[in-house]
């Protein structure tokens, strides 16, 4: 129920995060006095529509994104009898970049206030260090590291089963002496599936021995236990410092993402094996494994401070890559709106310059092709990120 519900409130925060964005367009687009018909979130079959004064909005089947509807939004358009004067490409430049730009901008300022309110109610996070101490023992032996236990897994963990419990230290593991989880994470995948190791653990300040038969999942040993951490938790910032730590937050998210889009096309041969996540490229997602997360998040043992972080840390980490995607400077993405208009400018002050008069706006026809060609990569990205999302999906830290 946990995972479905983590499922359920990603799906929520993408619904949400399109509306805002293409909020960001819309109110834009109104406020410069623009007819905008059409307001939907989502594409496909419409599920639900209203019309109020002159715009139509409504939800569509697949909430893979959503659009804004302005009349004129480029010069091929066809525009009804009156209303020439308020089509987009006749708006002024500044008015038309605005508009093109107030959904990327939304993106942002989602992200920001979601930031600033993460830092001052639940608090900045301290990571600590993991430990080999035993926060908690998984009760089955998952289909993979992600997955819950579900009803009908009564297939019990090698811990639960040696009788590892919260609380005990290890400090060994196959002989080997173990001080820090990183050793002892080394020390389990030293050994085969199958195995039977001894393992000493501290349990109330006295050493004893188990022995636990190792299980398999994803083909490496498995134990089903999670590390007690040290030295973690929240600091609550006031709001300047909460307002810096959104500010220096998004820096981070925009260079990260950054690296992960200039990274992912050497990273689509590994889409479909192990070394995925290895690569800033392979841990970009598509929408199925984002909600895939999501569920992850919600099931994890953790605390509801740690799952409200992490979830939150997703839907910004989501809106920012949106904001972030929809800049670059390629048709039919927002950037590329914007670096058409740039254009038109630019040439027109040229002209200007040389006693030229403006050439107007740039013939939309004849970038169409490039259009289609940007849009059908993008498709085909996307598909392709979703069946990686299902065959190889990403997972969290355990």
């Amino acid at each position: 129920m946990t995972y479905l519900l983590g499922v359920l409130a990603f799906v929520v925060a993408l619904l949400v995060s399109v509306m805002l964005h293409e909020a960001g367009h819309f109110v834009a687009a109104k406020r410069f006095g623009m007819k905008a018909t059409q307001f939907m979130v989502g594409f496909g079959p419409t599920l639900w529509s209203r019309k109020r004064g002159e715009t139509e909005y409504g939800i569509k089947g697949i909430p893979l994104g959503g659009y804004v509807r302005i009349v004129g939004y480029t010069p091929l358009e066809e525009i009804e009898p009156g209303d020439e004067e308020r089509a987009f490409f006749r708006r002024p430049a500044g008015h038309r970049a605005v508009v093109i730009a107030g959904g990327v901008a939304m993106n942002f300022i989602v992200a920001f206030v979601l930031l600033v309110a993460v830092a001052m109610i639940l608090g900045q996070r301290q990571p600590g260090t993991a430990t080999t101490g035993v926060a908690a023992v998984s009760p089955c032996v998952p289909m993979s590291l992600s997955a819950p236990c579900l009803p009908g897994n009564t297939v019990q963990s090698p811990a639960a089963r040696a009788g590892l419990r919260a609380g005990d230290r290890i400090i060994s593991f196959a002989g080997i002496q173990v001080r820090t989880w990183d050793g002892l994470r080394a020390a389990i995948k030293s050994q085969p599936p199958g195995a039977t190791v001894p393992v000493g653990v501290l349990r109330g300040g006295r050493p004893q021995e188990l022995r636990i038969i190792l299980a398999s999942v994803g083909g490496s040993a498995y134990v089903g236990m999670t590390s007690q951490v040290a030295g973690g938790g929240y600091h609550r910032l006031g709001p300047l410092g909460a307002v810096t730590f959104a500010g220096r937050s998004i820096g981070q998210y925009v260079k990260g993402v950054g690296q992960a889009l200039a990274d992912l096309p050497a990273a689509v041969p590994d889409l479909f094996s192990a070394n995925r996540a290895k690569t800033p490229g392979g841990q970009v997602g598509s929408v199925v494994g984002a909600t895939e997360v999501s569920g992850q998040i919600f099931s994890a043992p953790v605390g509801w401070r740690d799952k409200t972080y992490a979830y939150l840390q997703l839907v910004i980490s989501v809106n920012i890559f949106l904001g972030a995607l929809n800049v670059l400077p390629l048709l039919p993405l927002d950037g590329g709106h914007l670096a058409v208009l740039a254009y038109e400018r630019t040439r027109a002050r040229v002209n200007r310059w040389r006693g030229r008069s403006d050439p107007g706006t740039v013939d939309m026809a004849k970038l169409l092709p490039v259009t289609y060609l940007v849009f059908m990569v993008l498709i085909g990205l996307g598909v392709l990120l979703i069946l990686a999302d299902v065959f190889n999906p990403l997972t969290i830290p355990q």
